[in-house]
């Protein structure tokens, strides 16, 4: 298989697990509203955008702390535990339960357990991938039907911020990166470039894409020489500065994998949820999910990103990626909500 032909496979897989959140999301709208899963009772209130970053934060800061102490055990069991229930959560409302015990949907019950138990002995790359995918879907609607317009909007503007700080400037999410990964948990997703990869004998040399990702690749022999070269940050997207300078559109043989943060597709993601829940003008007509106009341009515009950051990222080019993700969402969602008749004052939740 030639570069060309894996940077093509690499770039349709990974924008097959961005549509699979985004849809996902969509098809998970009005079972979550019916089942009463929004988190907050005013989801109008721009604060609920600065209390979510708040919490971000400070798990961003338990996670640091964790990993200086060398507890990283208690990072994984707490990703395996809430990618159970978010599982559960969204199997409970898209498998029928054809098994019950008491009010439980033991089906749903059952594949949450899987997937945690897949998830801790067994976390290959399609393993990480498919519960990424469901997590990310279950997560995004949740956010998506407590987040009103305007504090999706806020929300989406303040992390593209906070993640080009803390690529560029602070750097701190290098140093939880590089303890993340070595775990092997669903806060990225994987993406092959080999037919021979394997995540499970993989030892943190293979370059990564991040949103919330920051790529690195290094020779084997060099893989212990800078820590720097191997960290991945979930809101980063760059090359290794040991790779050649010269700009490329093809993969470097070195490179089995990309890895991508998941909230890379989670987060532009709410707003396209929010979107769907929050407007009636445009609304398309799509069996299964929830659509308009509005939501499909934000699902649009963040494709578009993803393509942007993609392209830079395999020309050696470092980038922070919810800048790009996050701004393709907006300006999707805008031009989607605009052509569905509504004023800018409307479509920006005033």
């Amino acid at each position: 298989m030639n570069h060309r032909t894996r940077v093509i496979l690499a770039v349709g897989l990974t924008v097959a697990l961005f549509l699979g959140v985004q849809l996902g999301a969509l098809a998970l709208v009005e079972p979550f509203q019916e089942a009463g899963h929004q988190a907050v009772e005013d989801p109008d209130d721009p604060t609920n955008s600065l209390v979510y970053f708040g919490i971000i934060l400070v798990a961003t800061g338990f996670m640091l702390l964790v990993f200086r102490y060398d507890v990283d055990w208690l990072i994984k069991a707490l990703i395996v535990g809430v990618s159970v229930m978010l599982s559960w959560f969204v199997f409970a409302e898209l498998v029928p339960p054809v098994v019950t015990v008491g009010s439980v949907n033991a089906i749903a019950v059952a594949g949450a357990l899987a997937f945690g138990a897949a998830l801790y002995w067994y976390p290959e790359w399609y393993v990480i991938d498919a519960t990424g995918v469901v997590m990310g879907a279950g997560a995004a609607a949740l956010f998506g039907i407590s987040f009103g317009l305007l504090p999706a909007i806020l929300l989406l503007a303040v992390l593209a911020v906070y993640d080009a700080i803390s690529v560029y400037g602070t750097e701190h999410m290098l140093d939880l990166a590089e303890g993340v990964m070595d775990l092997k948990i669903p806060v990225v997703l994987v993406v092959p470039t080999t037919l021979s990869f394997s995540y499970l004998e993989d030892d943190g040399a293979a370059d990564s894409l991040e949103e919330n990702g920051e790529s690195s690749s290094e020779e084997p022999e060099d893989r212990h020489t800078d820590v720097a070269d191997r960290r991945t940050a979930p809101d980063a997207a760059h090359e290794d500065d040991s790779a050649p300078a010269a700009e490329s559109d093809e993969i470097d043989p070195q490179r089995d994998a990309l890895f991508i943060g998941l909230g890379d597709a989670v987060i532009p993601s709410i707003l396209v949820v929010s979107a769907a829940f929050f407007l009636e003008a445009g609304t398309i007509d799509v069996p299964g999910i929830a659509l308009n106009l509005a939501a499909l341009g934000s699902i649009v515009g963040t494709i578009a990103g993803l393509l942007v950051l993609m392209y830079m990222v395999l020309k050696g080019r470092p980038h922070a990626g919810l800048p790009l993700l996050n701004g393709g969402a907006i300006g999707g969602y805008l031009i989607g909500a605009l052509a569905s008749g509504l004023s800018l004052t409307a479509a920006l939740g005033f």
